[in-house]
């Protein structure tokens, strides 16, 4: 268009030129200082066209093409400004031509990396500890570990019930704990493998509890100094031969075996002394820690501690709909419901007295009623 403007002010030259010249392309873009796209656009329109053109077409043809251009370059150098550009023509492109959406978009967690113990098949299996510490894994939940083949001199300590894709997890007497893939362990069919050779506990360390589940079910953890903690069983896996110190254990104290907890926000605790006191109170008054001593859940004086004249026989974990046995020799007695009232107190008192007879508790189970 400035091309045309430059021709138009210049007509009757233009016309000559075009008419007289030979190489009227050279002679324009010298003359009048045009750039060659204007002077083919020039010499494409034809004489009789370029006499008819008017300058005020031409002005305004130019105006709205140079608004055009400003516009176009404000978008190219603003990237707000492109998007809204590109946001407004889909918008008009979806309304004119869409359609309801016929697949959800759903928001997913972040991909990761599947761990091995993920692809592995998922079966379910019994793992089964010995007194000595050896460990072995049978398929499916229906063996009876009792029947099992031992060693001369050991016998069956503990058996957990899970999936092979499951780590086992251990609790030593220092408190540390340990994890083993339930995949690894040896076959039932055999008398198994030693723990100590697969793990590297201290010396003077005996392996006390064995648990399986899923990395977000909870447990608690005591020693029988009277304090404990709530933990998740993802807390208790370590990838290190010798372990996590997990549970701080007092001078003289014994680690308790843990007890799932189902529902930290209406379970009871249950703590029983060896004087045969007996304290209940809500498991959800203990903090939720991934390590350390915990708080105080029964009272016992350090002095009668350390002379283990006095310590923290049991812990139970009861919920809804579960019962106490409590075992004392041949006999045995049954607290469940209101039974719990007579012994309810706060988190750190020393219990009331069970009745004659029961004072010295071998065991206590949970059972559902």
């Amino acid at each position: 268009m400035e091309g045309l403007l430059i021709a138009f002010l210049n007509l009757d030259e233009v016309i000559h030129i075009i008419r007289t010249e030979d190489e009227p392309k050279k002679i324009l873009m010298e003359r009048f200082a045009l750039s060659e796209d204007q002077t083919d656009y020039i010499l494409d329109t034809r004489l009789r066209q370029l006499a008819r053109l008017e300058e005020m077409k031409i002005r305004g043809e130019q105006d709205e093409l140079a608004k055009e251009r400003a516009e176009l370059q404000a978008i190219l150098e603003s990237p707000r400004k492109l998007k809204n550009l590109l946001r407004k023509e889909l918008l008009e492109v979806a309304l004119k031509h869409g359609d309801a959406r016929r697949s959800p978009l759903v928001q997913r967690a972040e991909a990761q990396a599947f761990t091995e113990a993920e692809l592995l098949s998922v079966d379910p299996v019994t793992v089964v500890l010995s007194e000595k510490g050896w460990i072995r894994a049978a398929k499916g939940h229906e063996i009876d570990p009792a029947t099992l083949s031992y060693k001369s001199g050991d016998g069956f300590m503990q058996a957990v019930r899970g999936r092979s894709n499951q780590p086992v997890l251990l609790l030593d007497s220092t408190g540390r704990s340990y994890s083993l893939a339930a995949h690894t362990l040896p076959s039932a069919r055999g008398q198994g493998e030693p723990l100590t050779g697969k793990l590297s506990p201290p010396p003077t360390a005996t392996f006390v509890a064995m648990l399986m589940g899923n990395d977000d079910e909870r447990v608690l953890l005591a020693t029988d100094a009277g304090y404990g903690f709530v933990a998740r069983m993802s807390d208790l896996q370590s990838k290190n031969k010798s372990g996590k110190t997990l549970l701080s254990v007092p001078e003289k104290a014994n680690v308790l075996p843990p007890c799932l907890v189902r529902d930290i926000g209406t379970d009871l605790l249950i703590a029983i002394s060896n004087e045969g006191r007996l304290l209940v109170f809500p498991l959800s008054e203990l903090p939720e820690l991934a390590k350390g001593k915990g708080n105080k859940i029964m009272n016992i004086p350090t002095a009668r501690l350390l002379a283990r004249e006095e310590y923290l026989a049991s812990v139970a974990v009861v919920s809804k709909g579960q019962q106490l046995l409590v075992y004392s020799g041949k006999r045995h007695t049954v607290l469940k419901g209101s039974d719990f009232d007579e012994y309810r107190g706060e988190r750190g008192r020393r219990g009331n007295k069970l009745p004659r007879g029961f004072q010295n508790v071998d065991r206590i189970d949970v059972t559902d009623r």
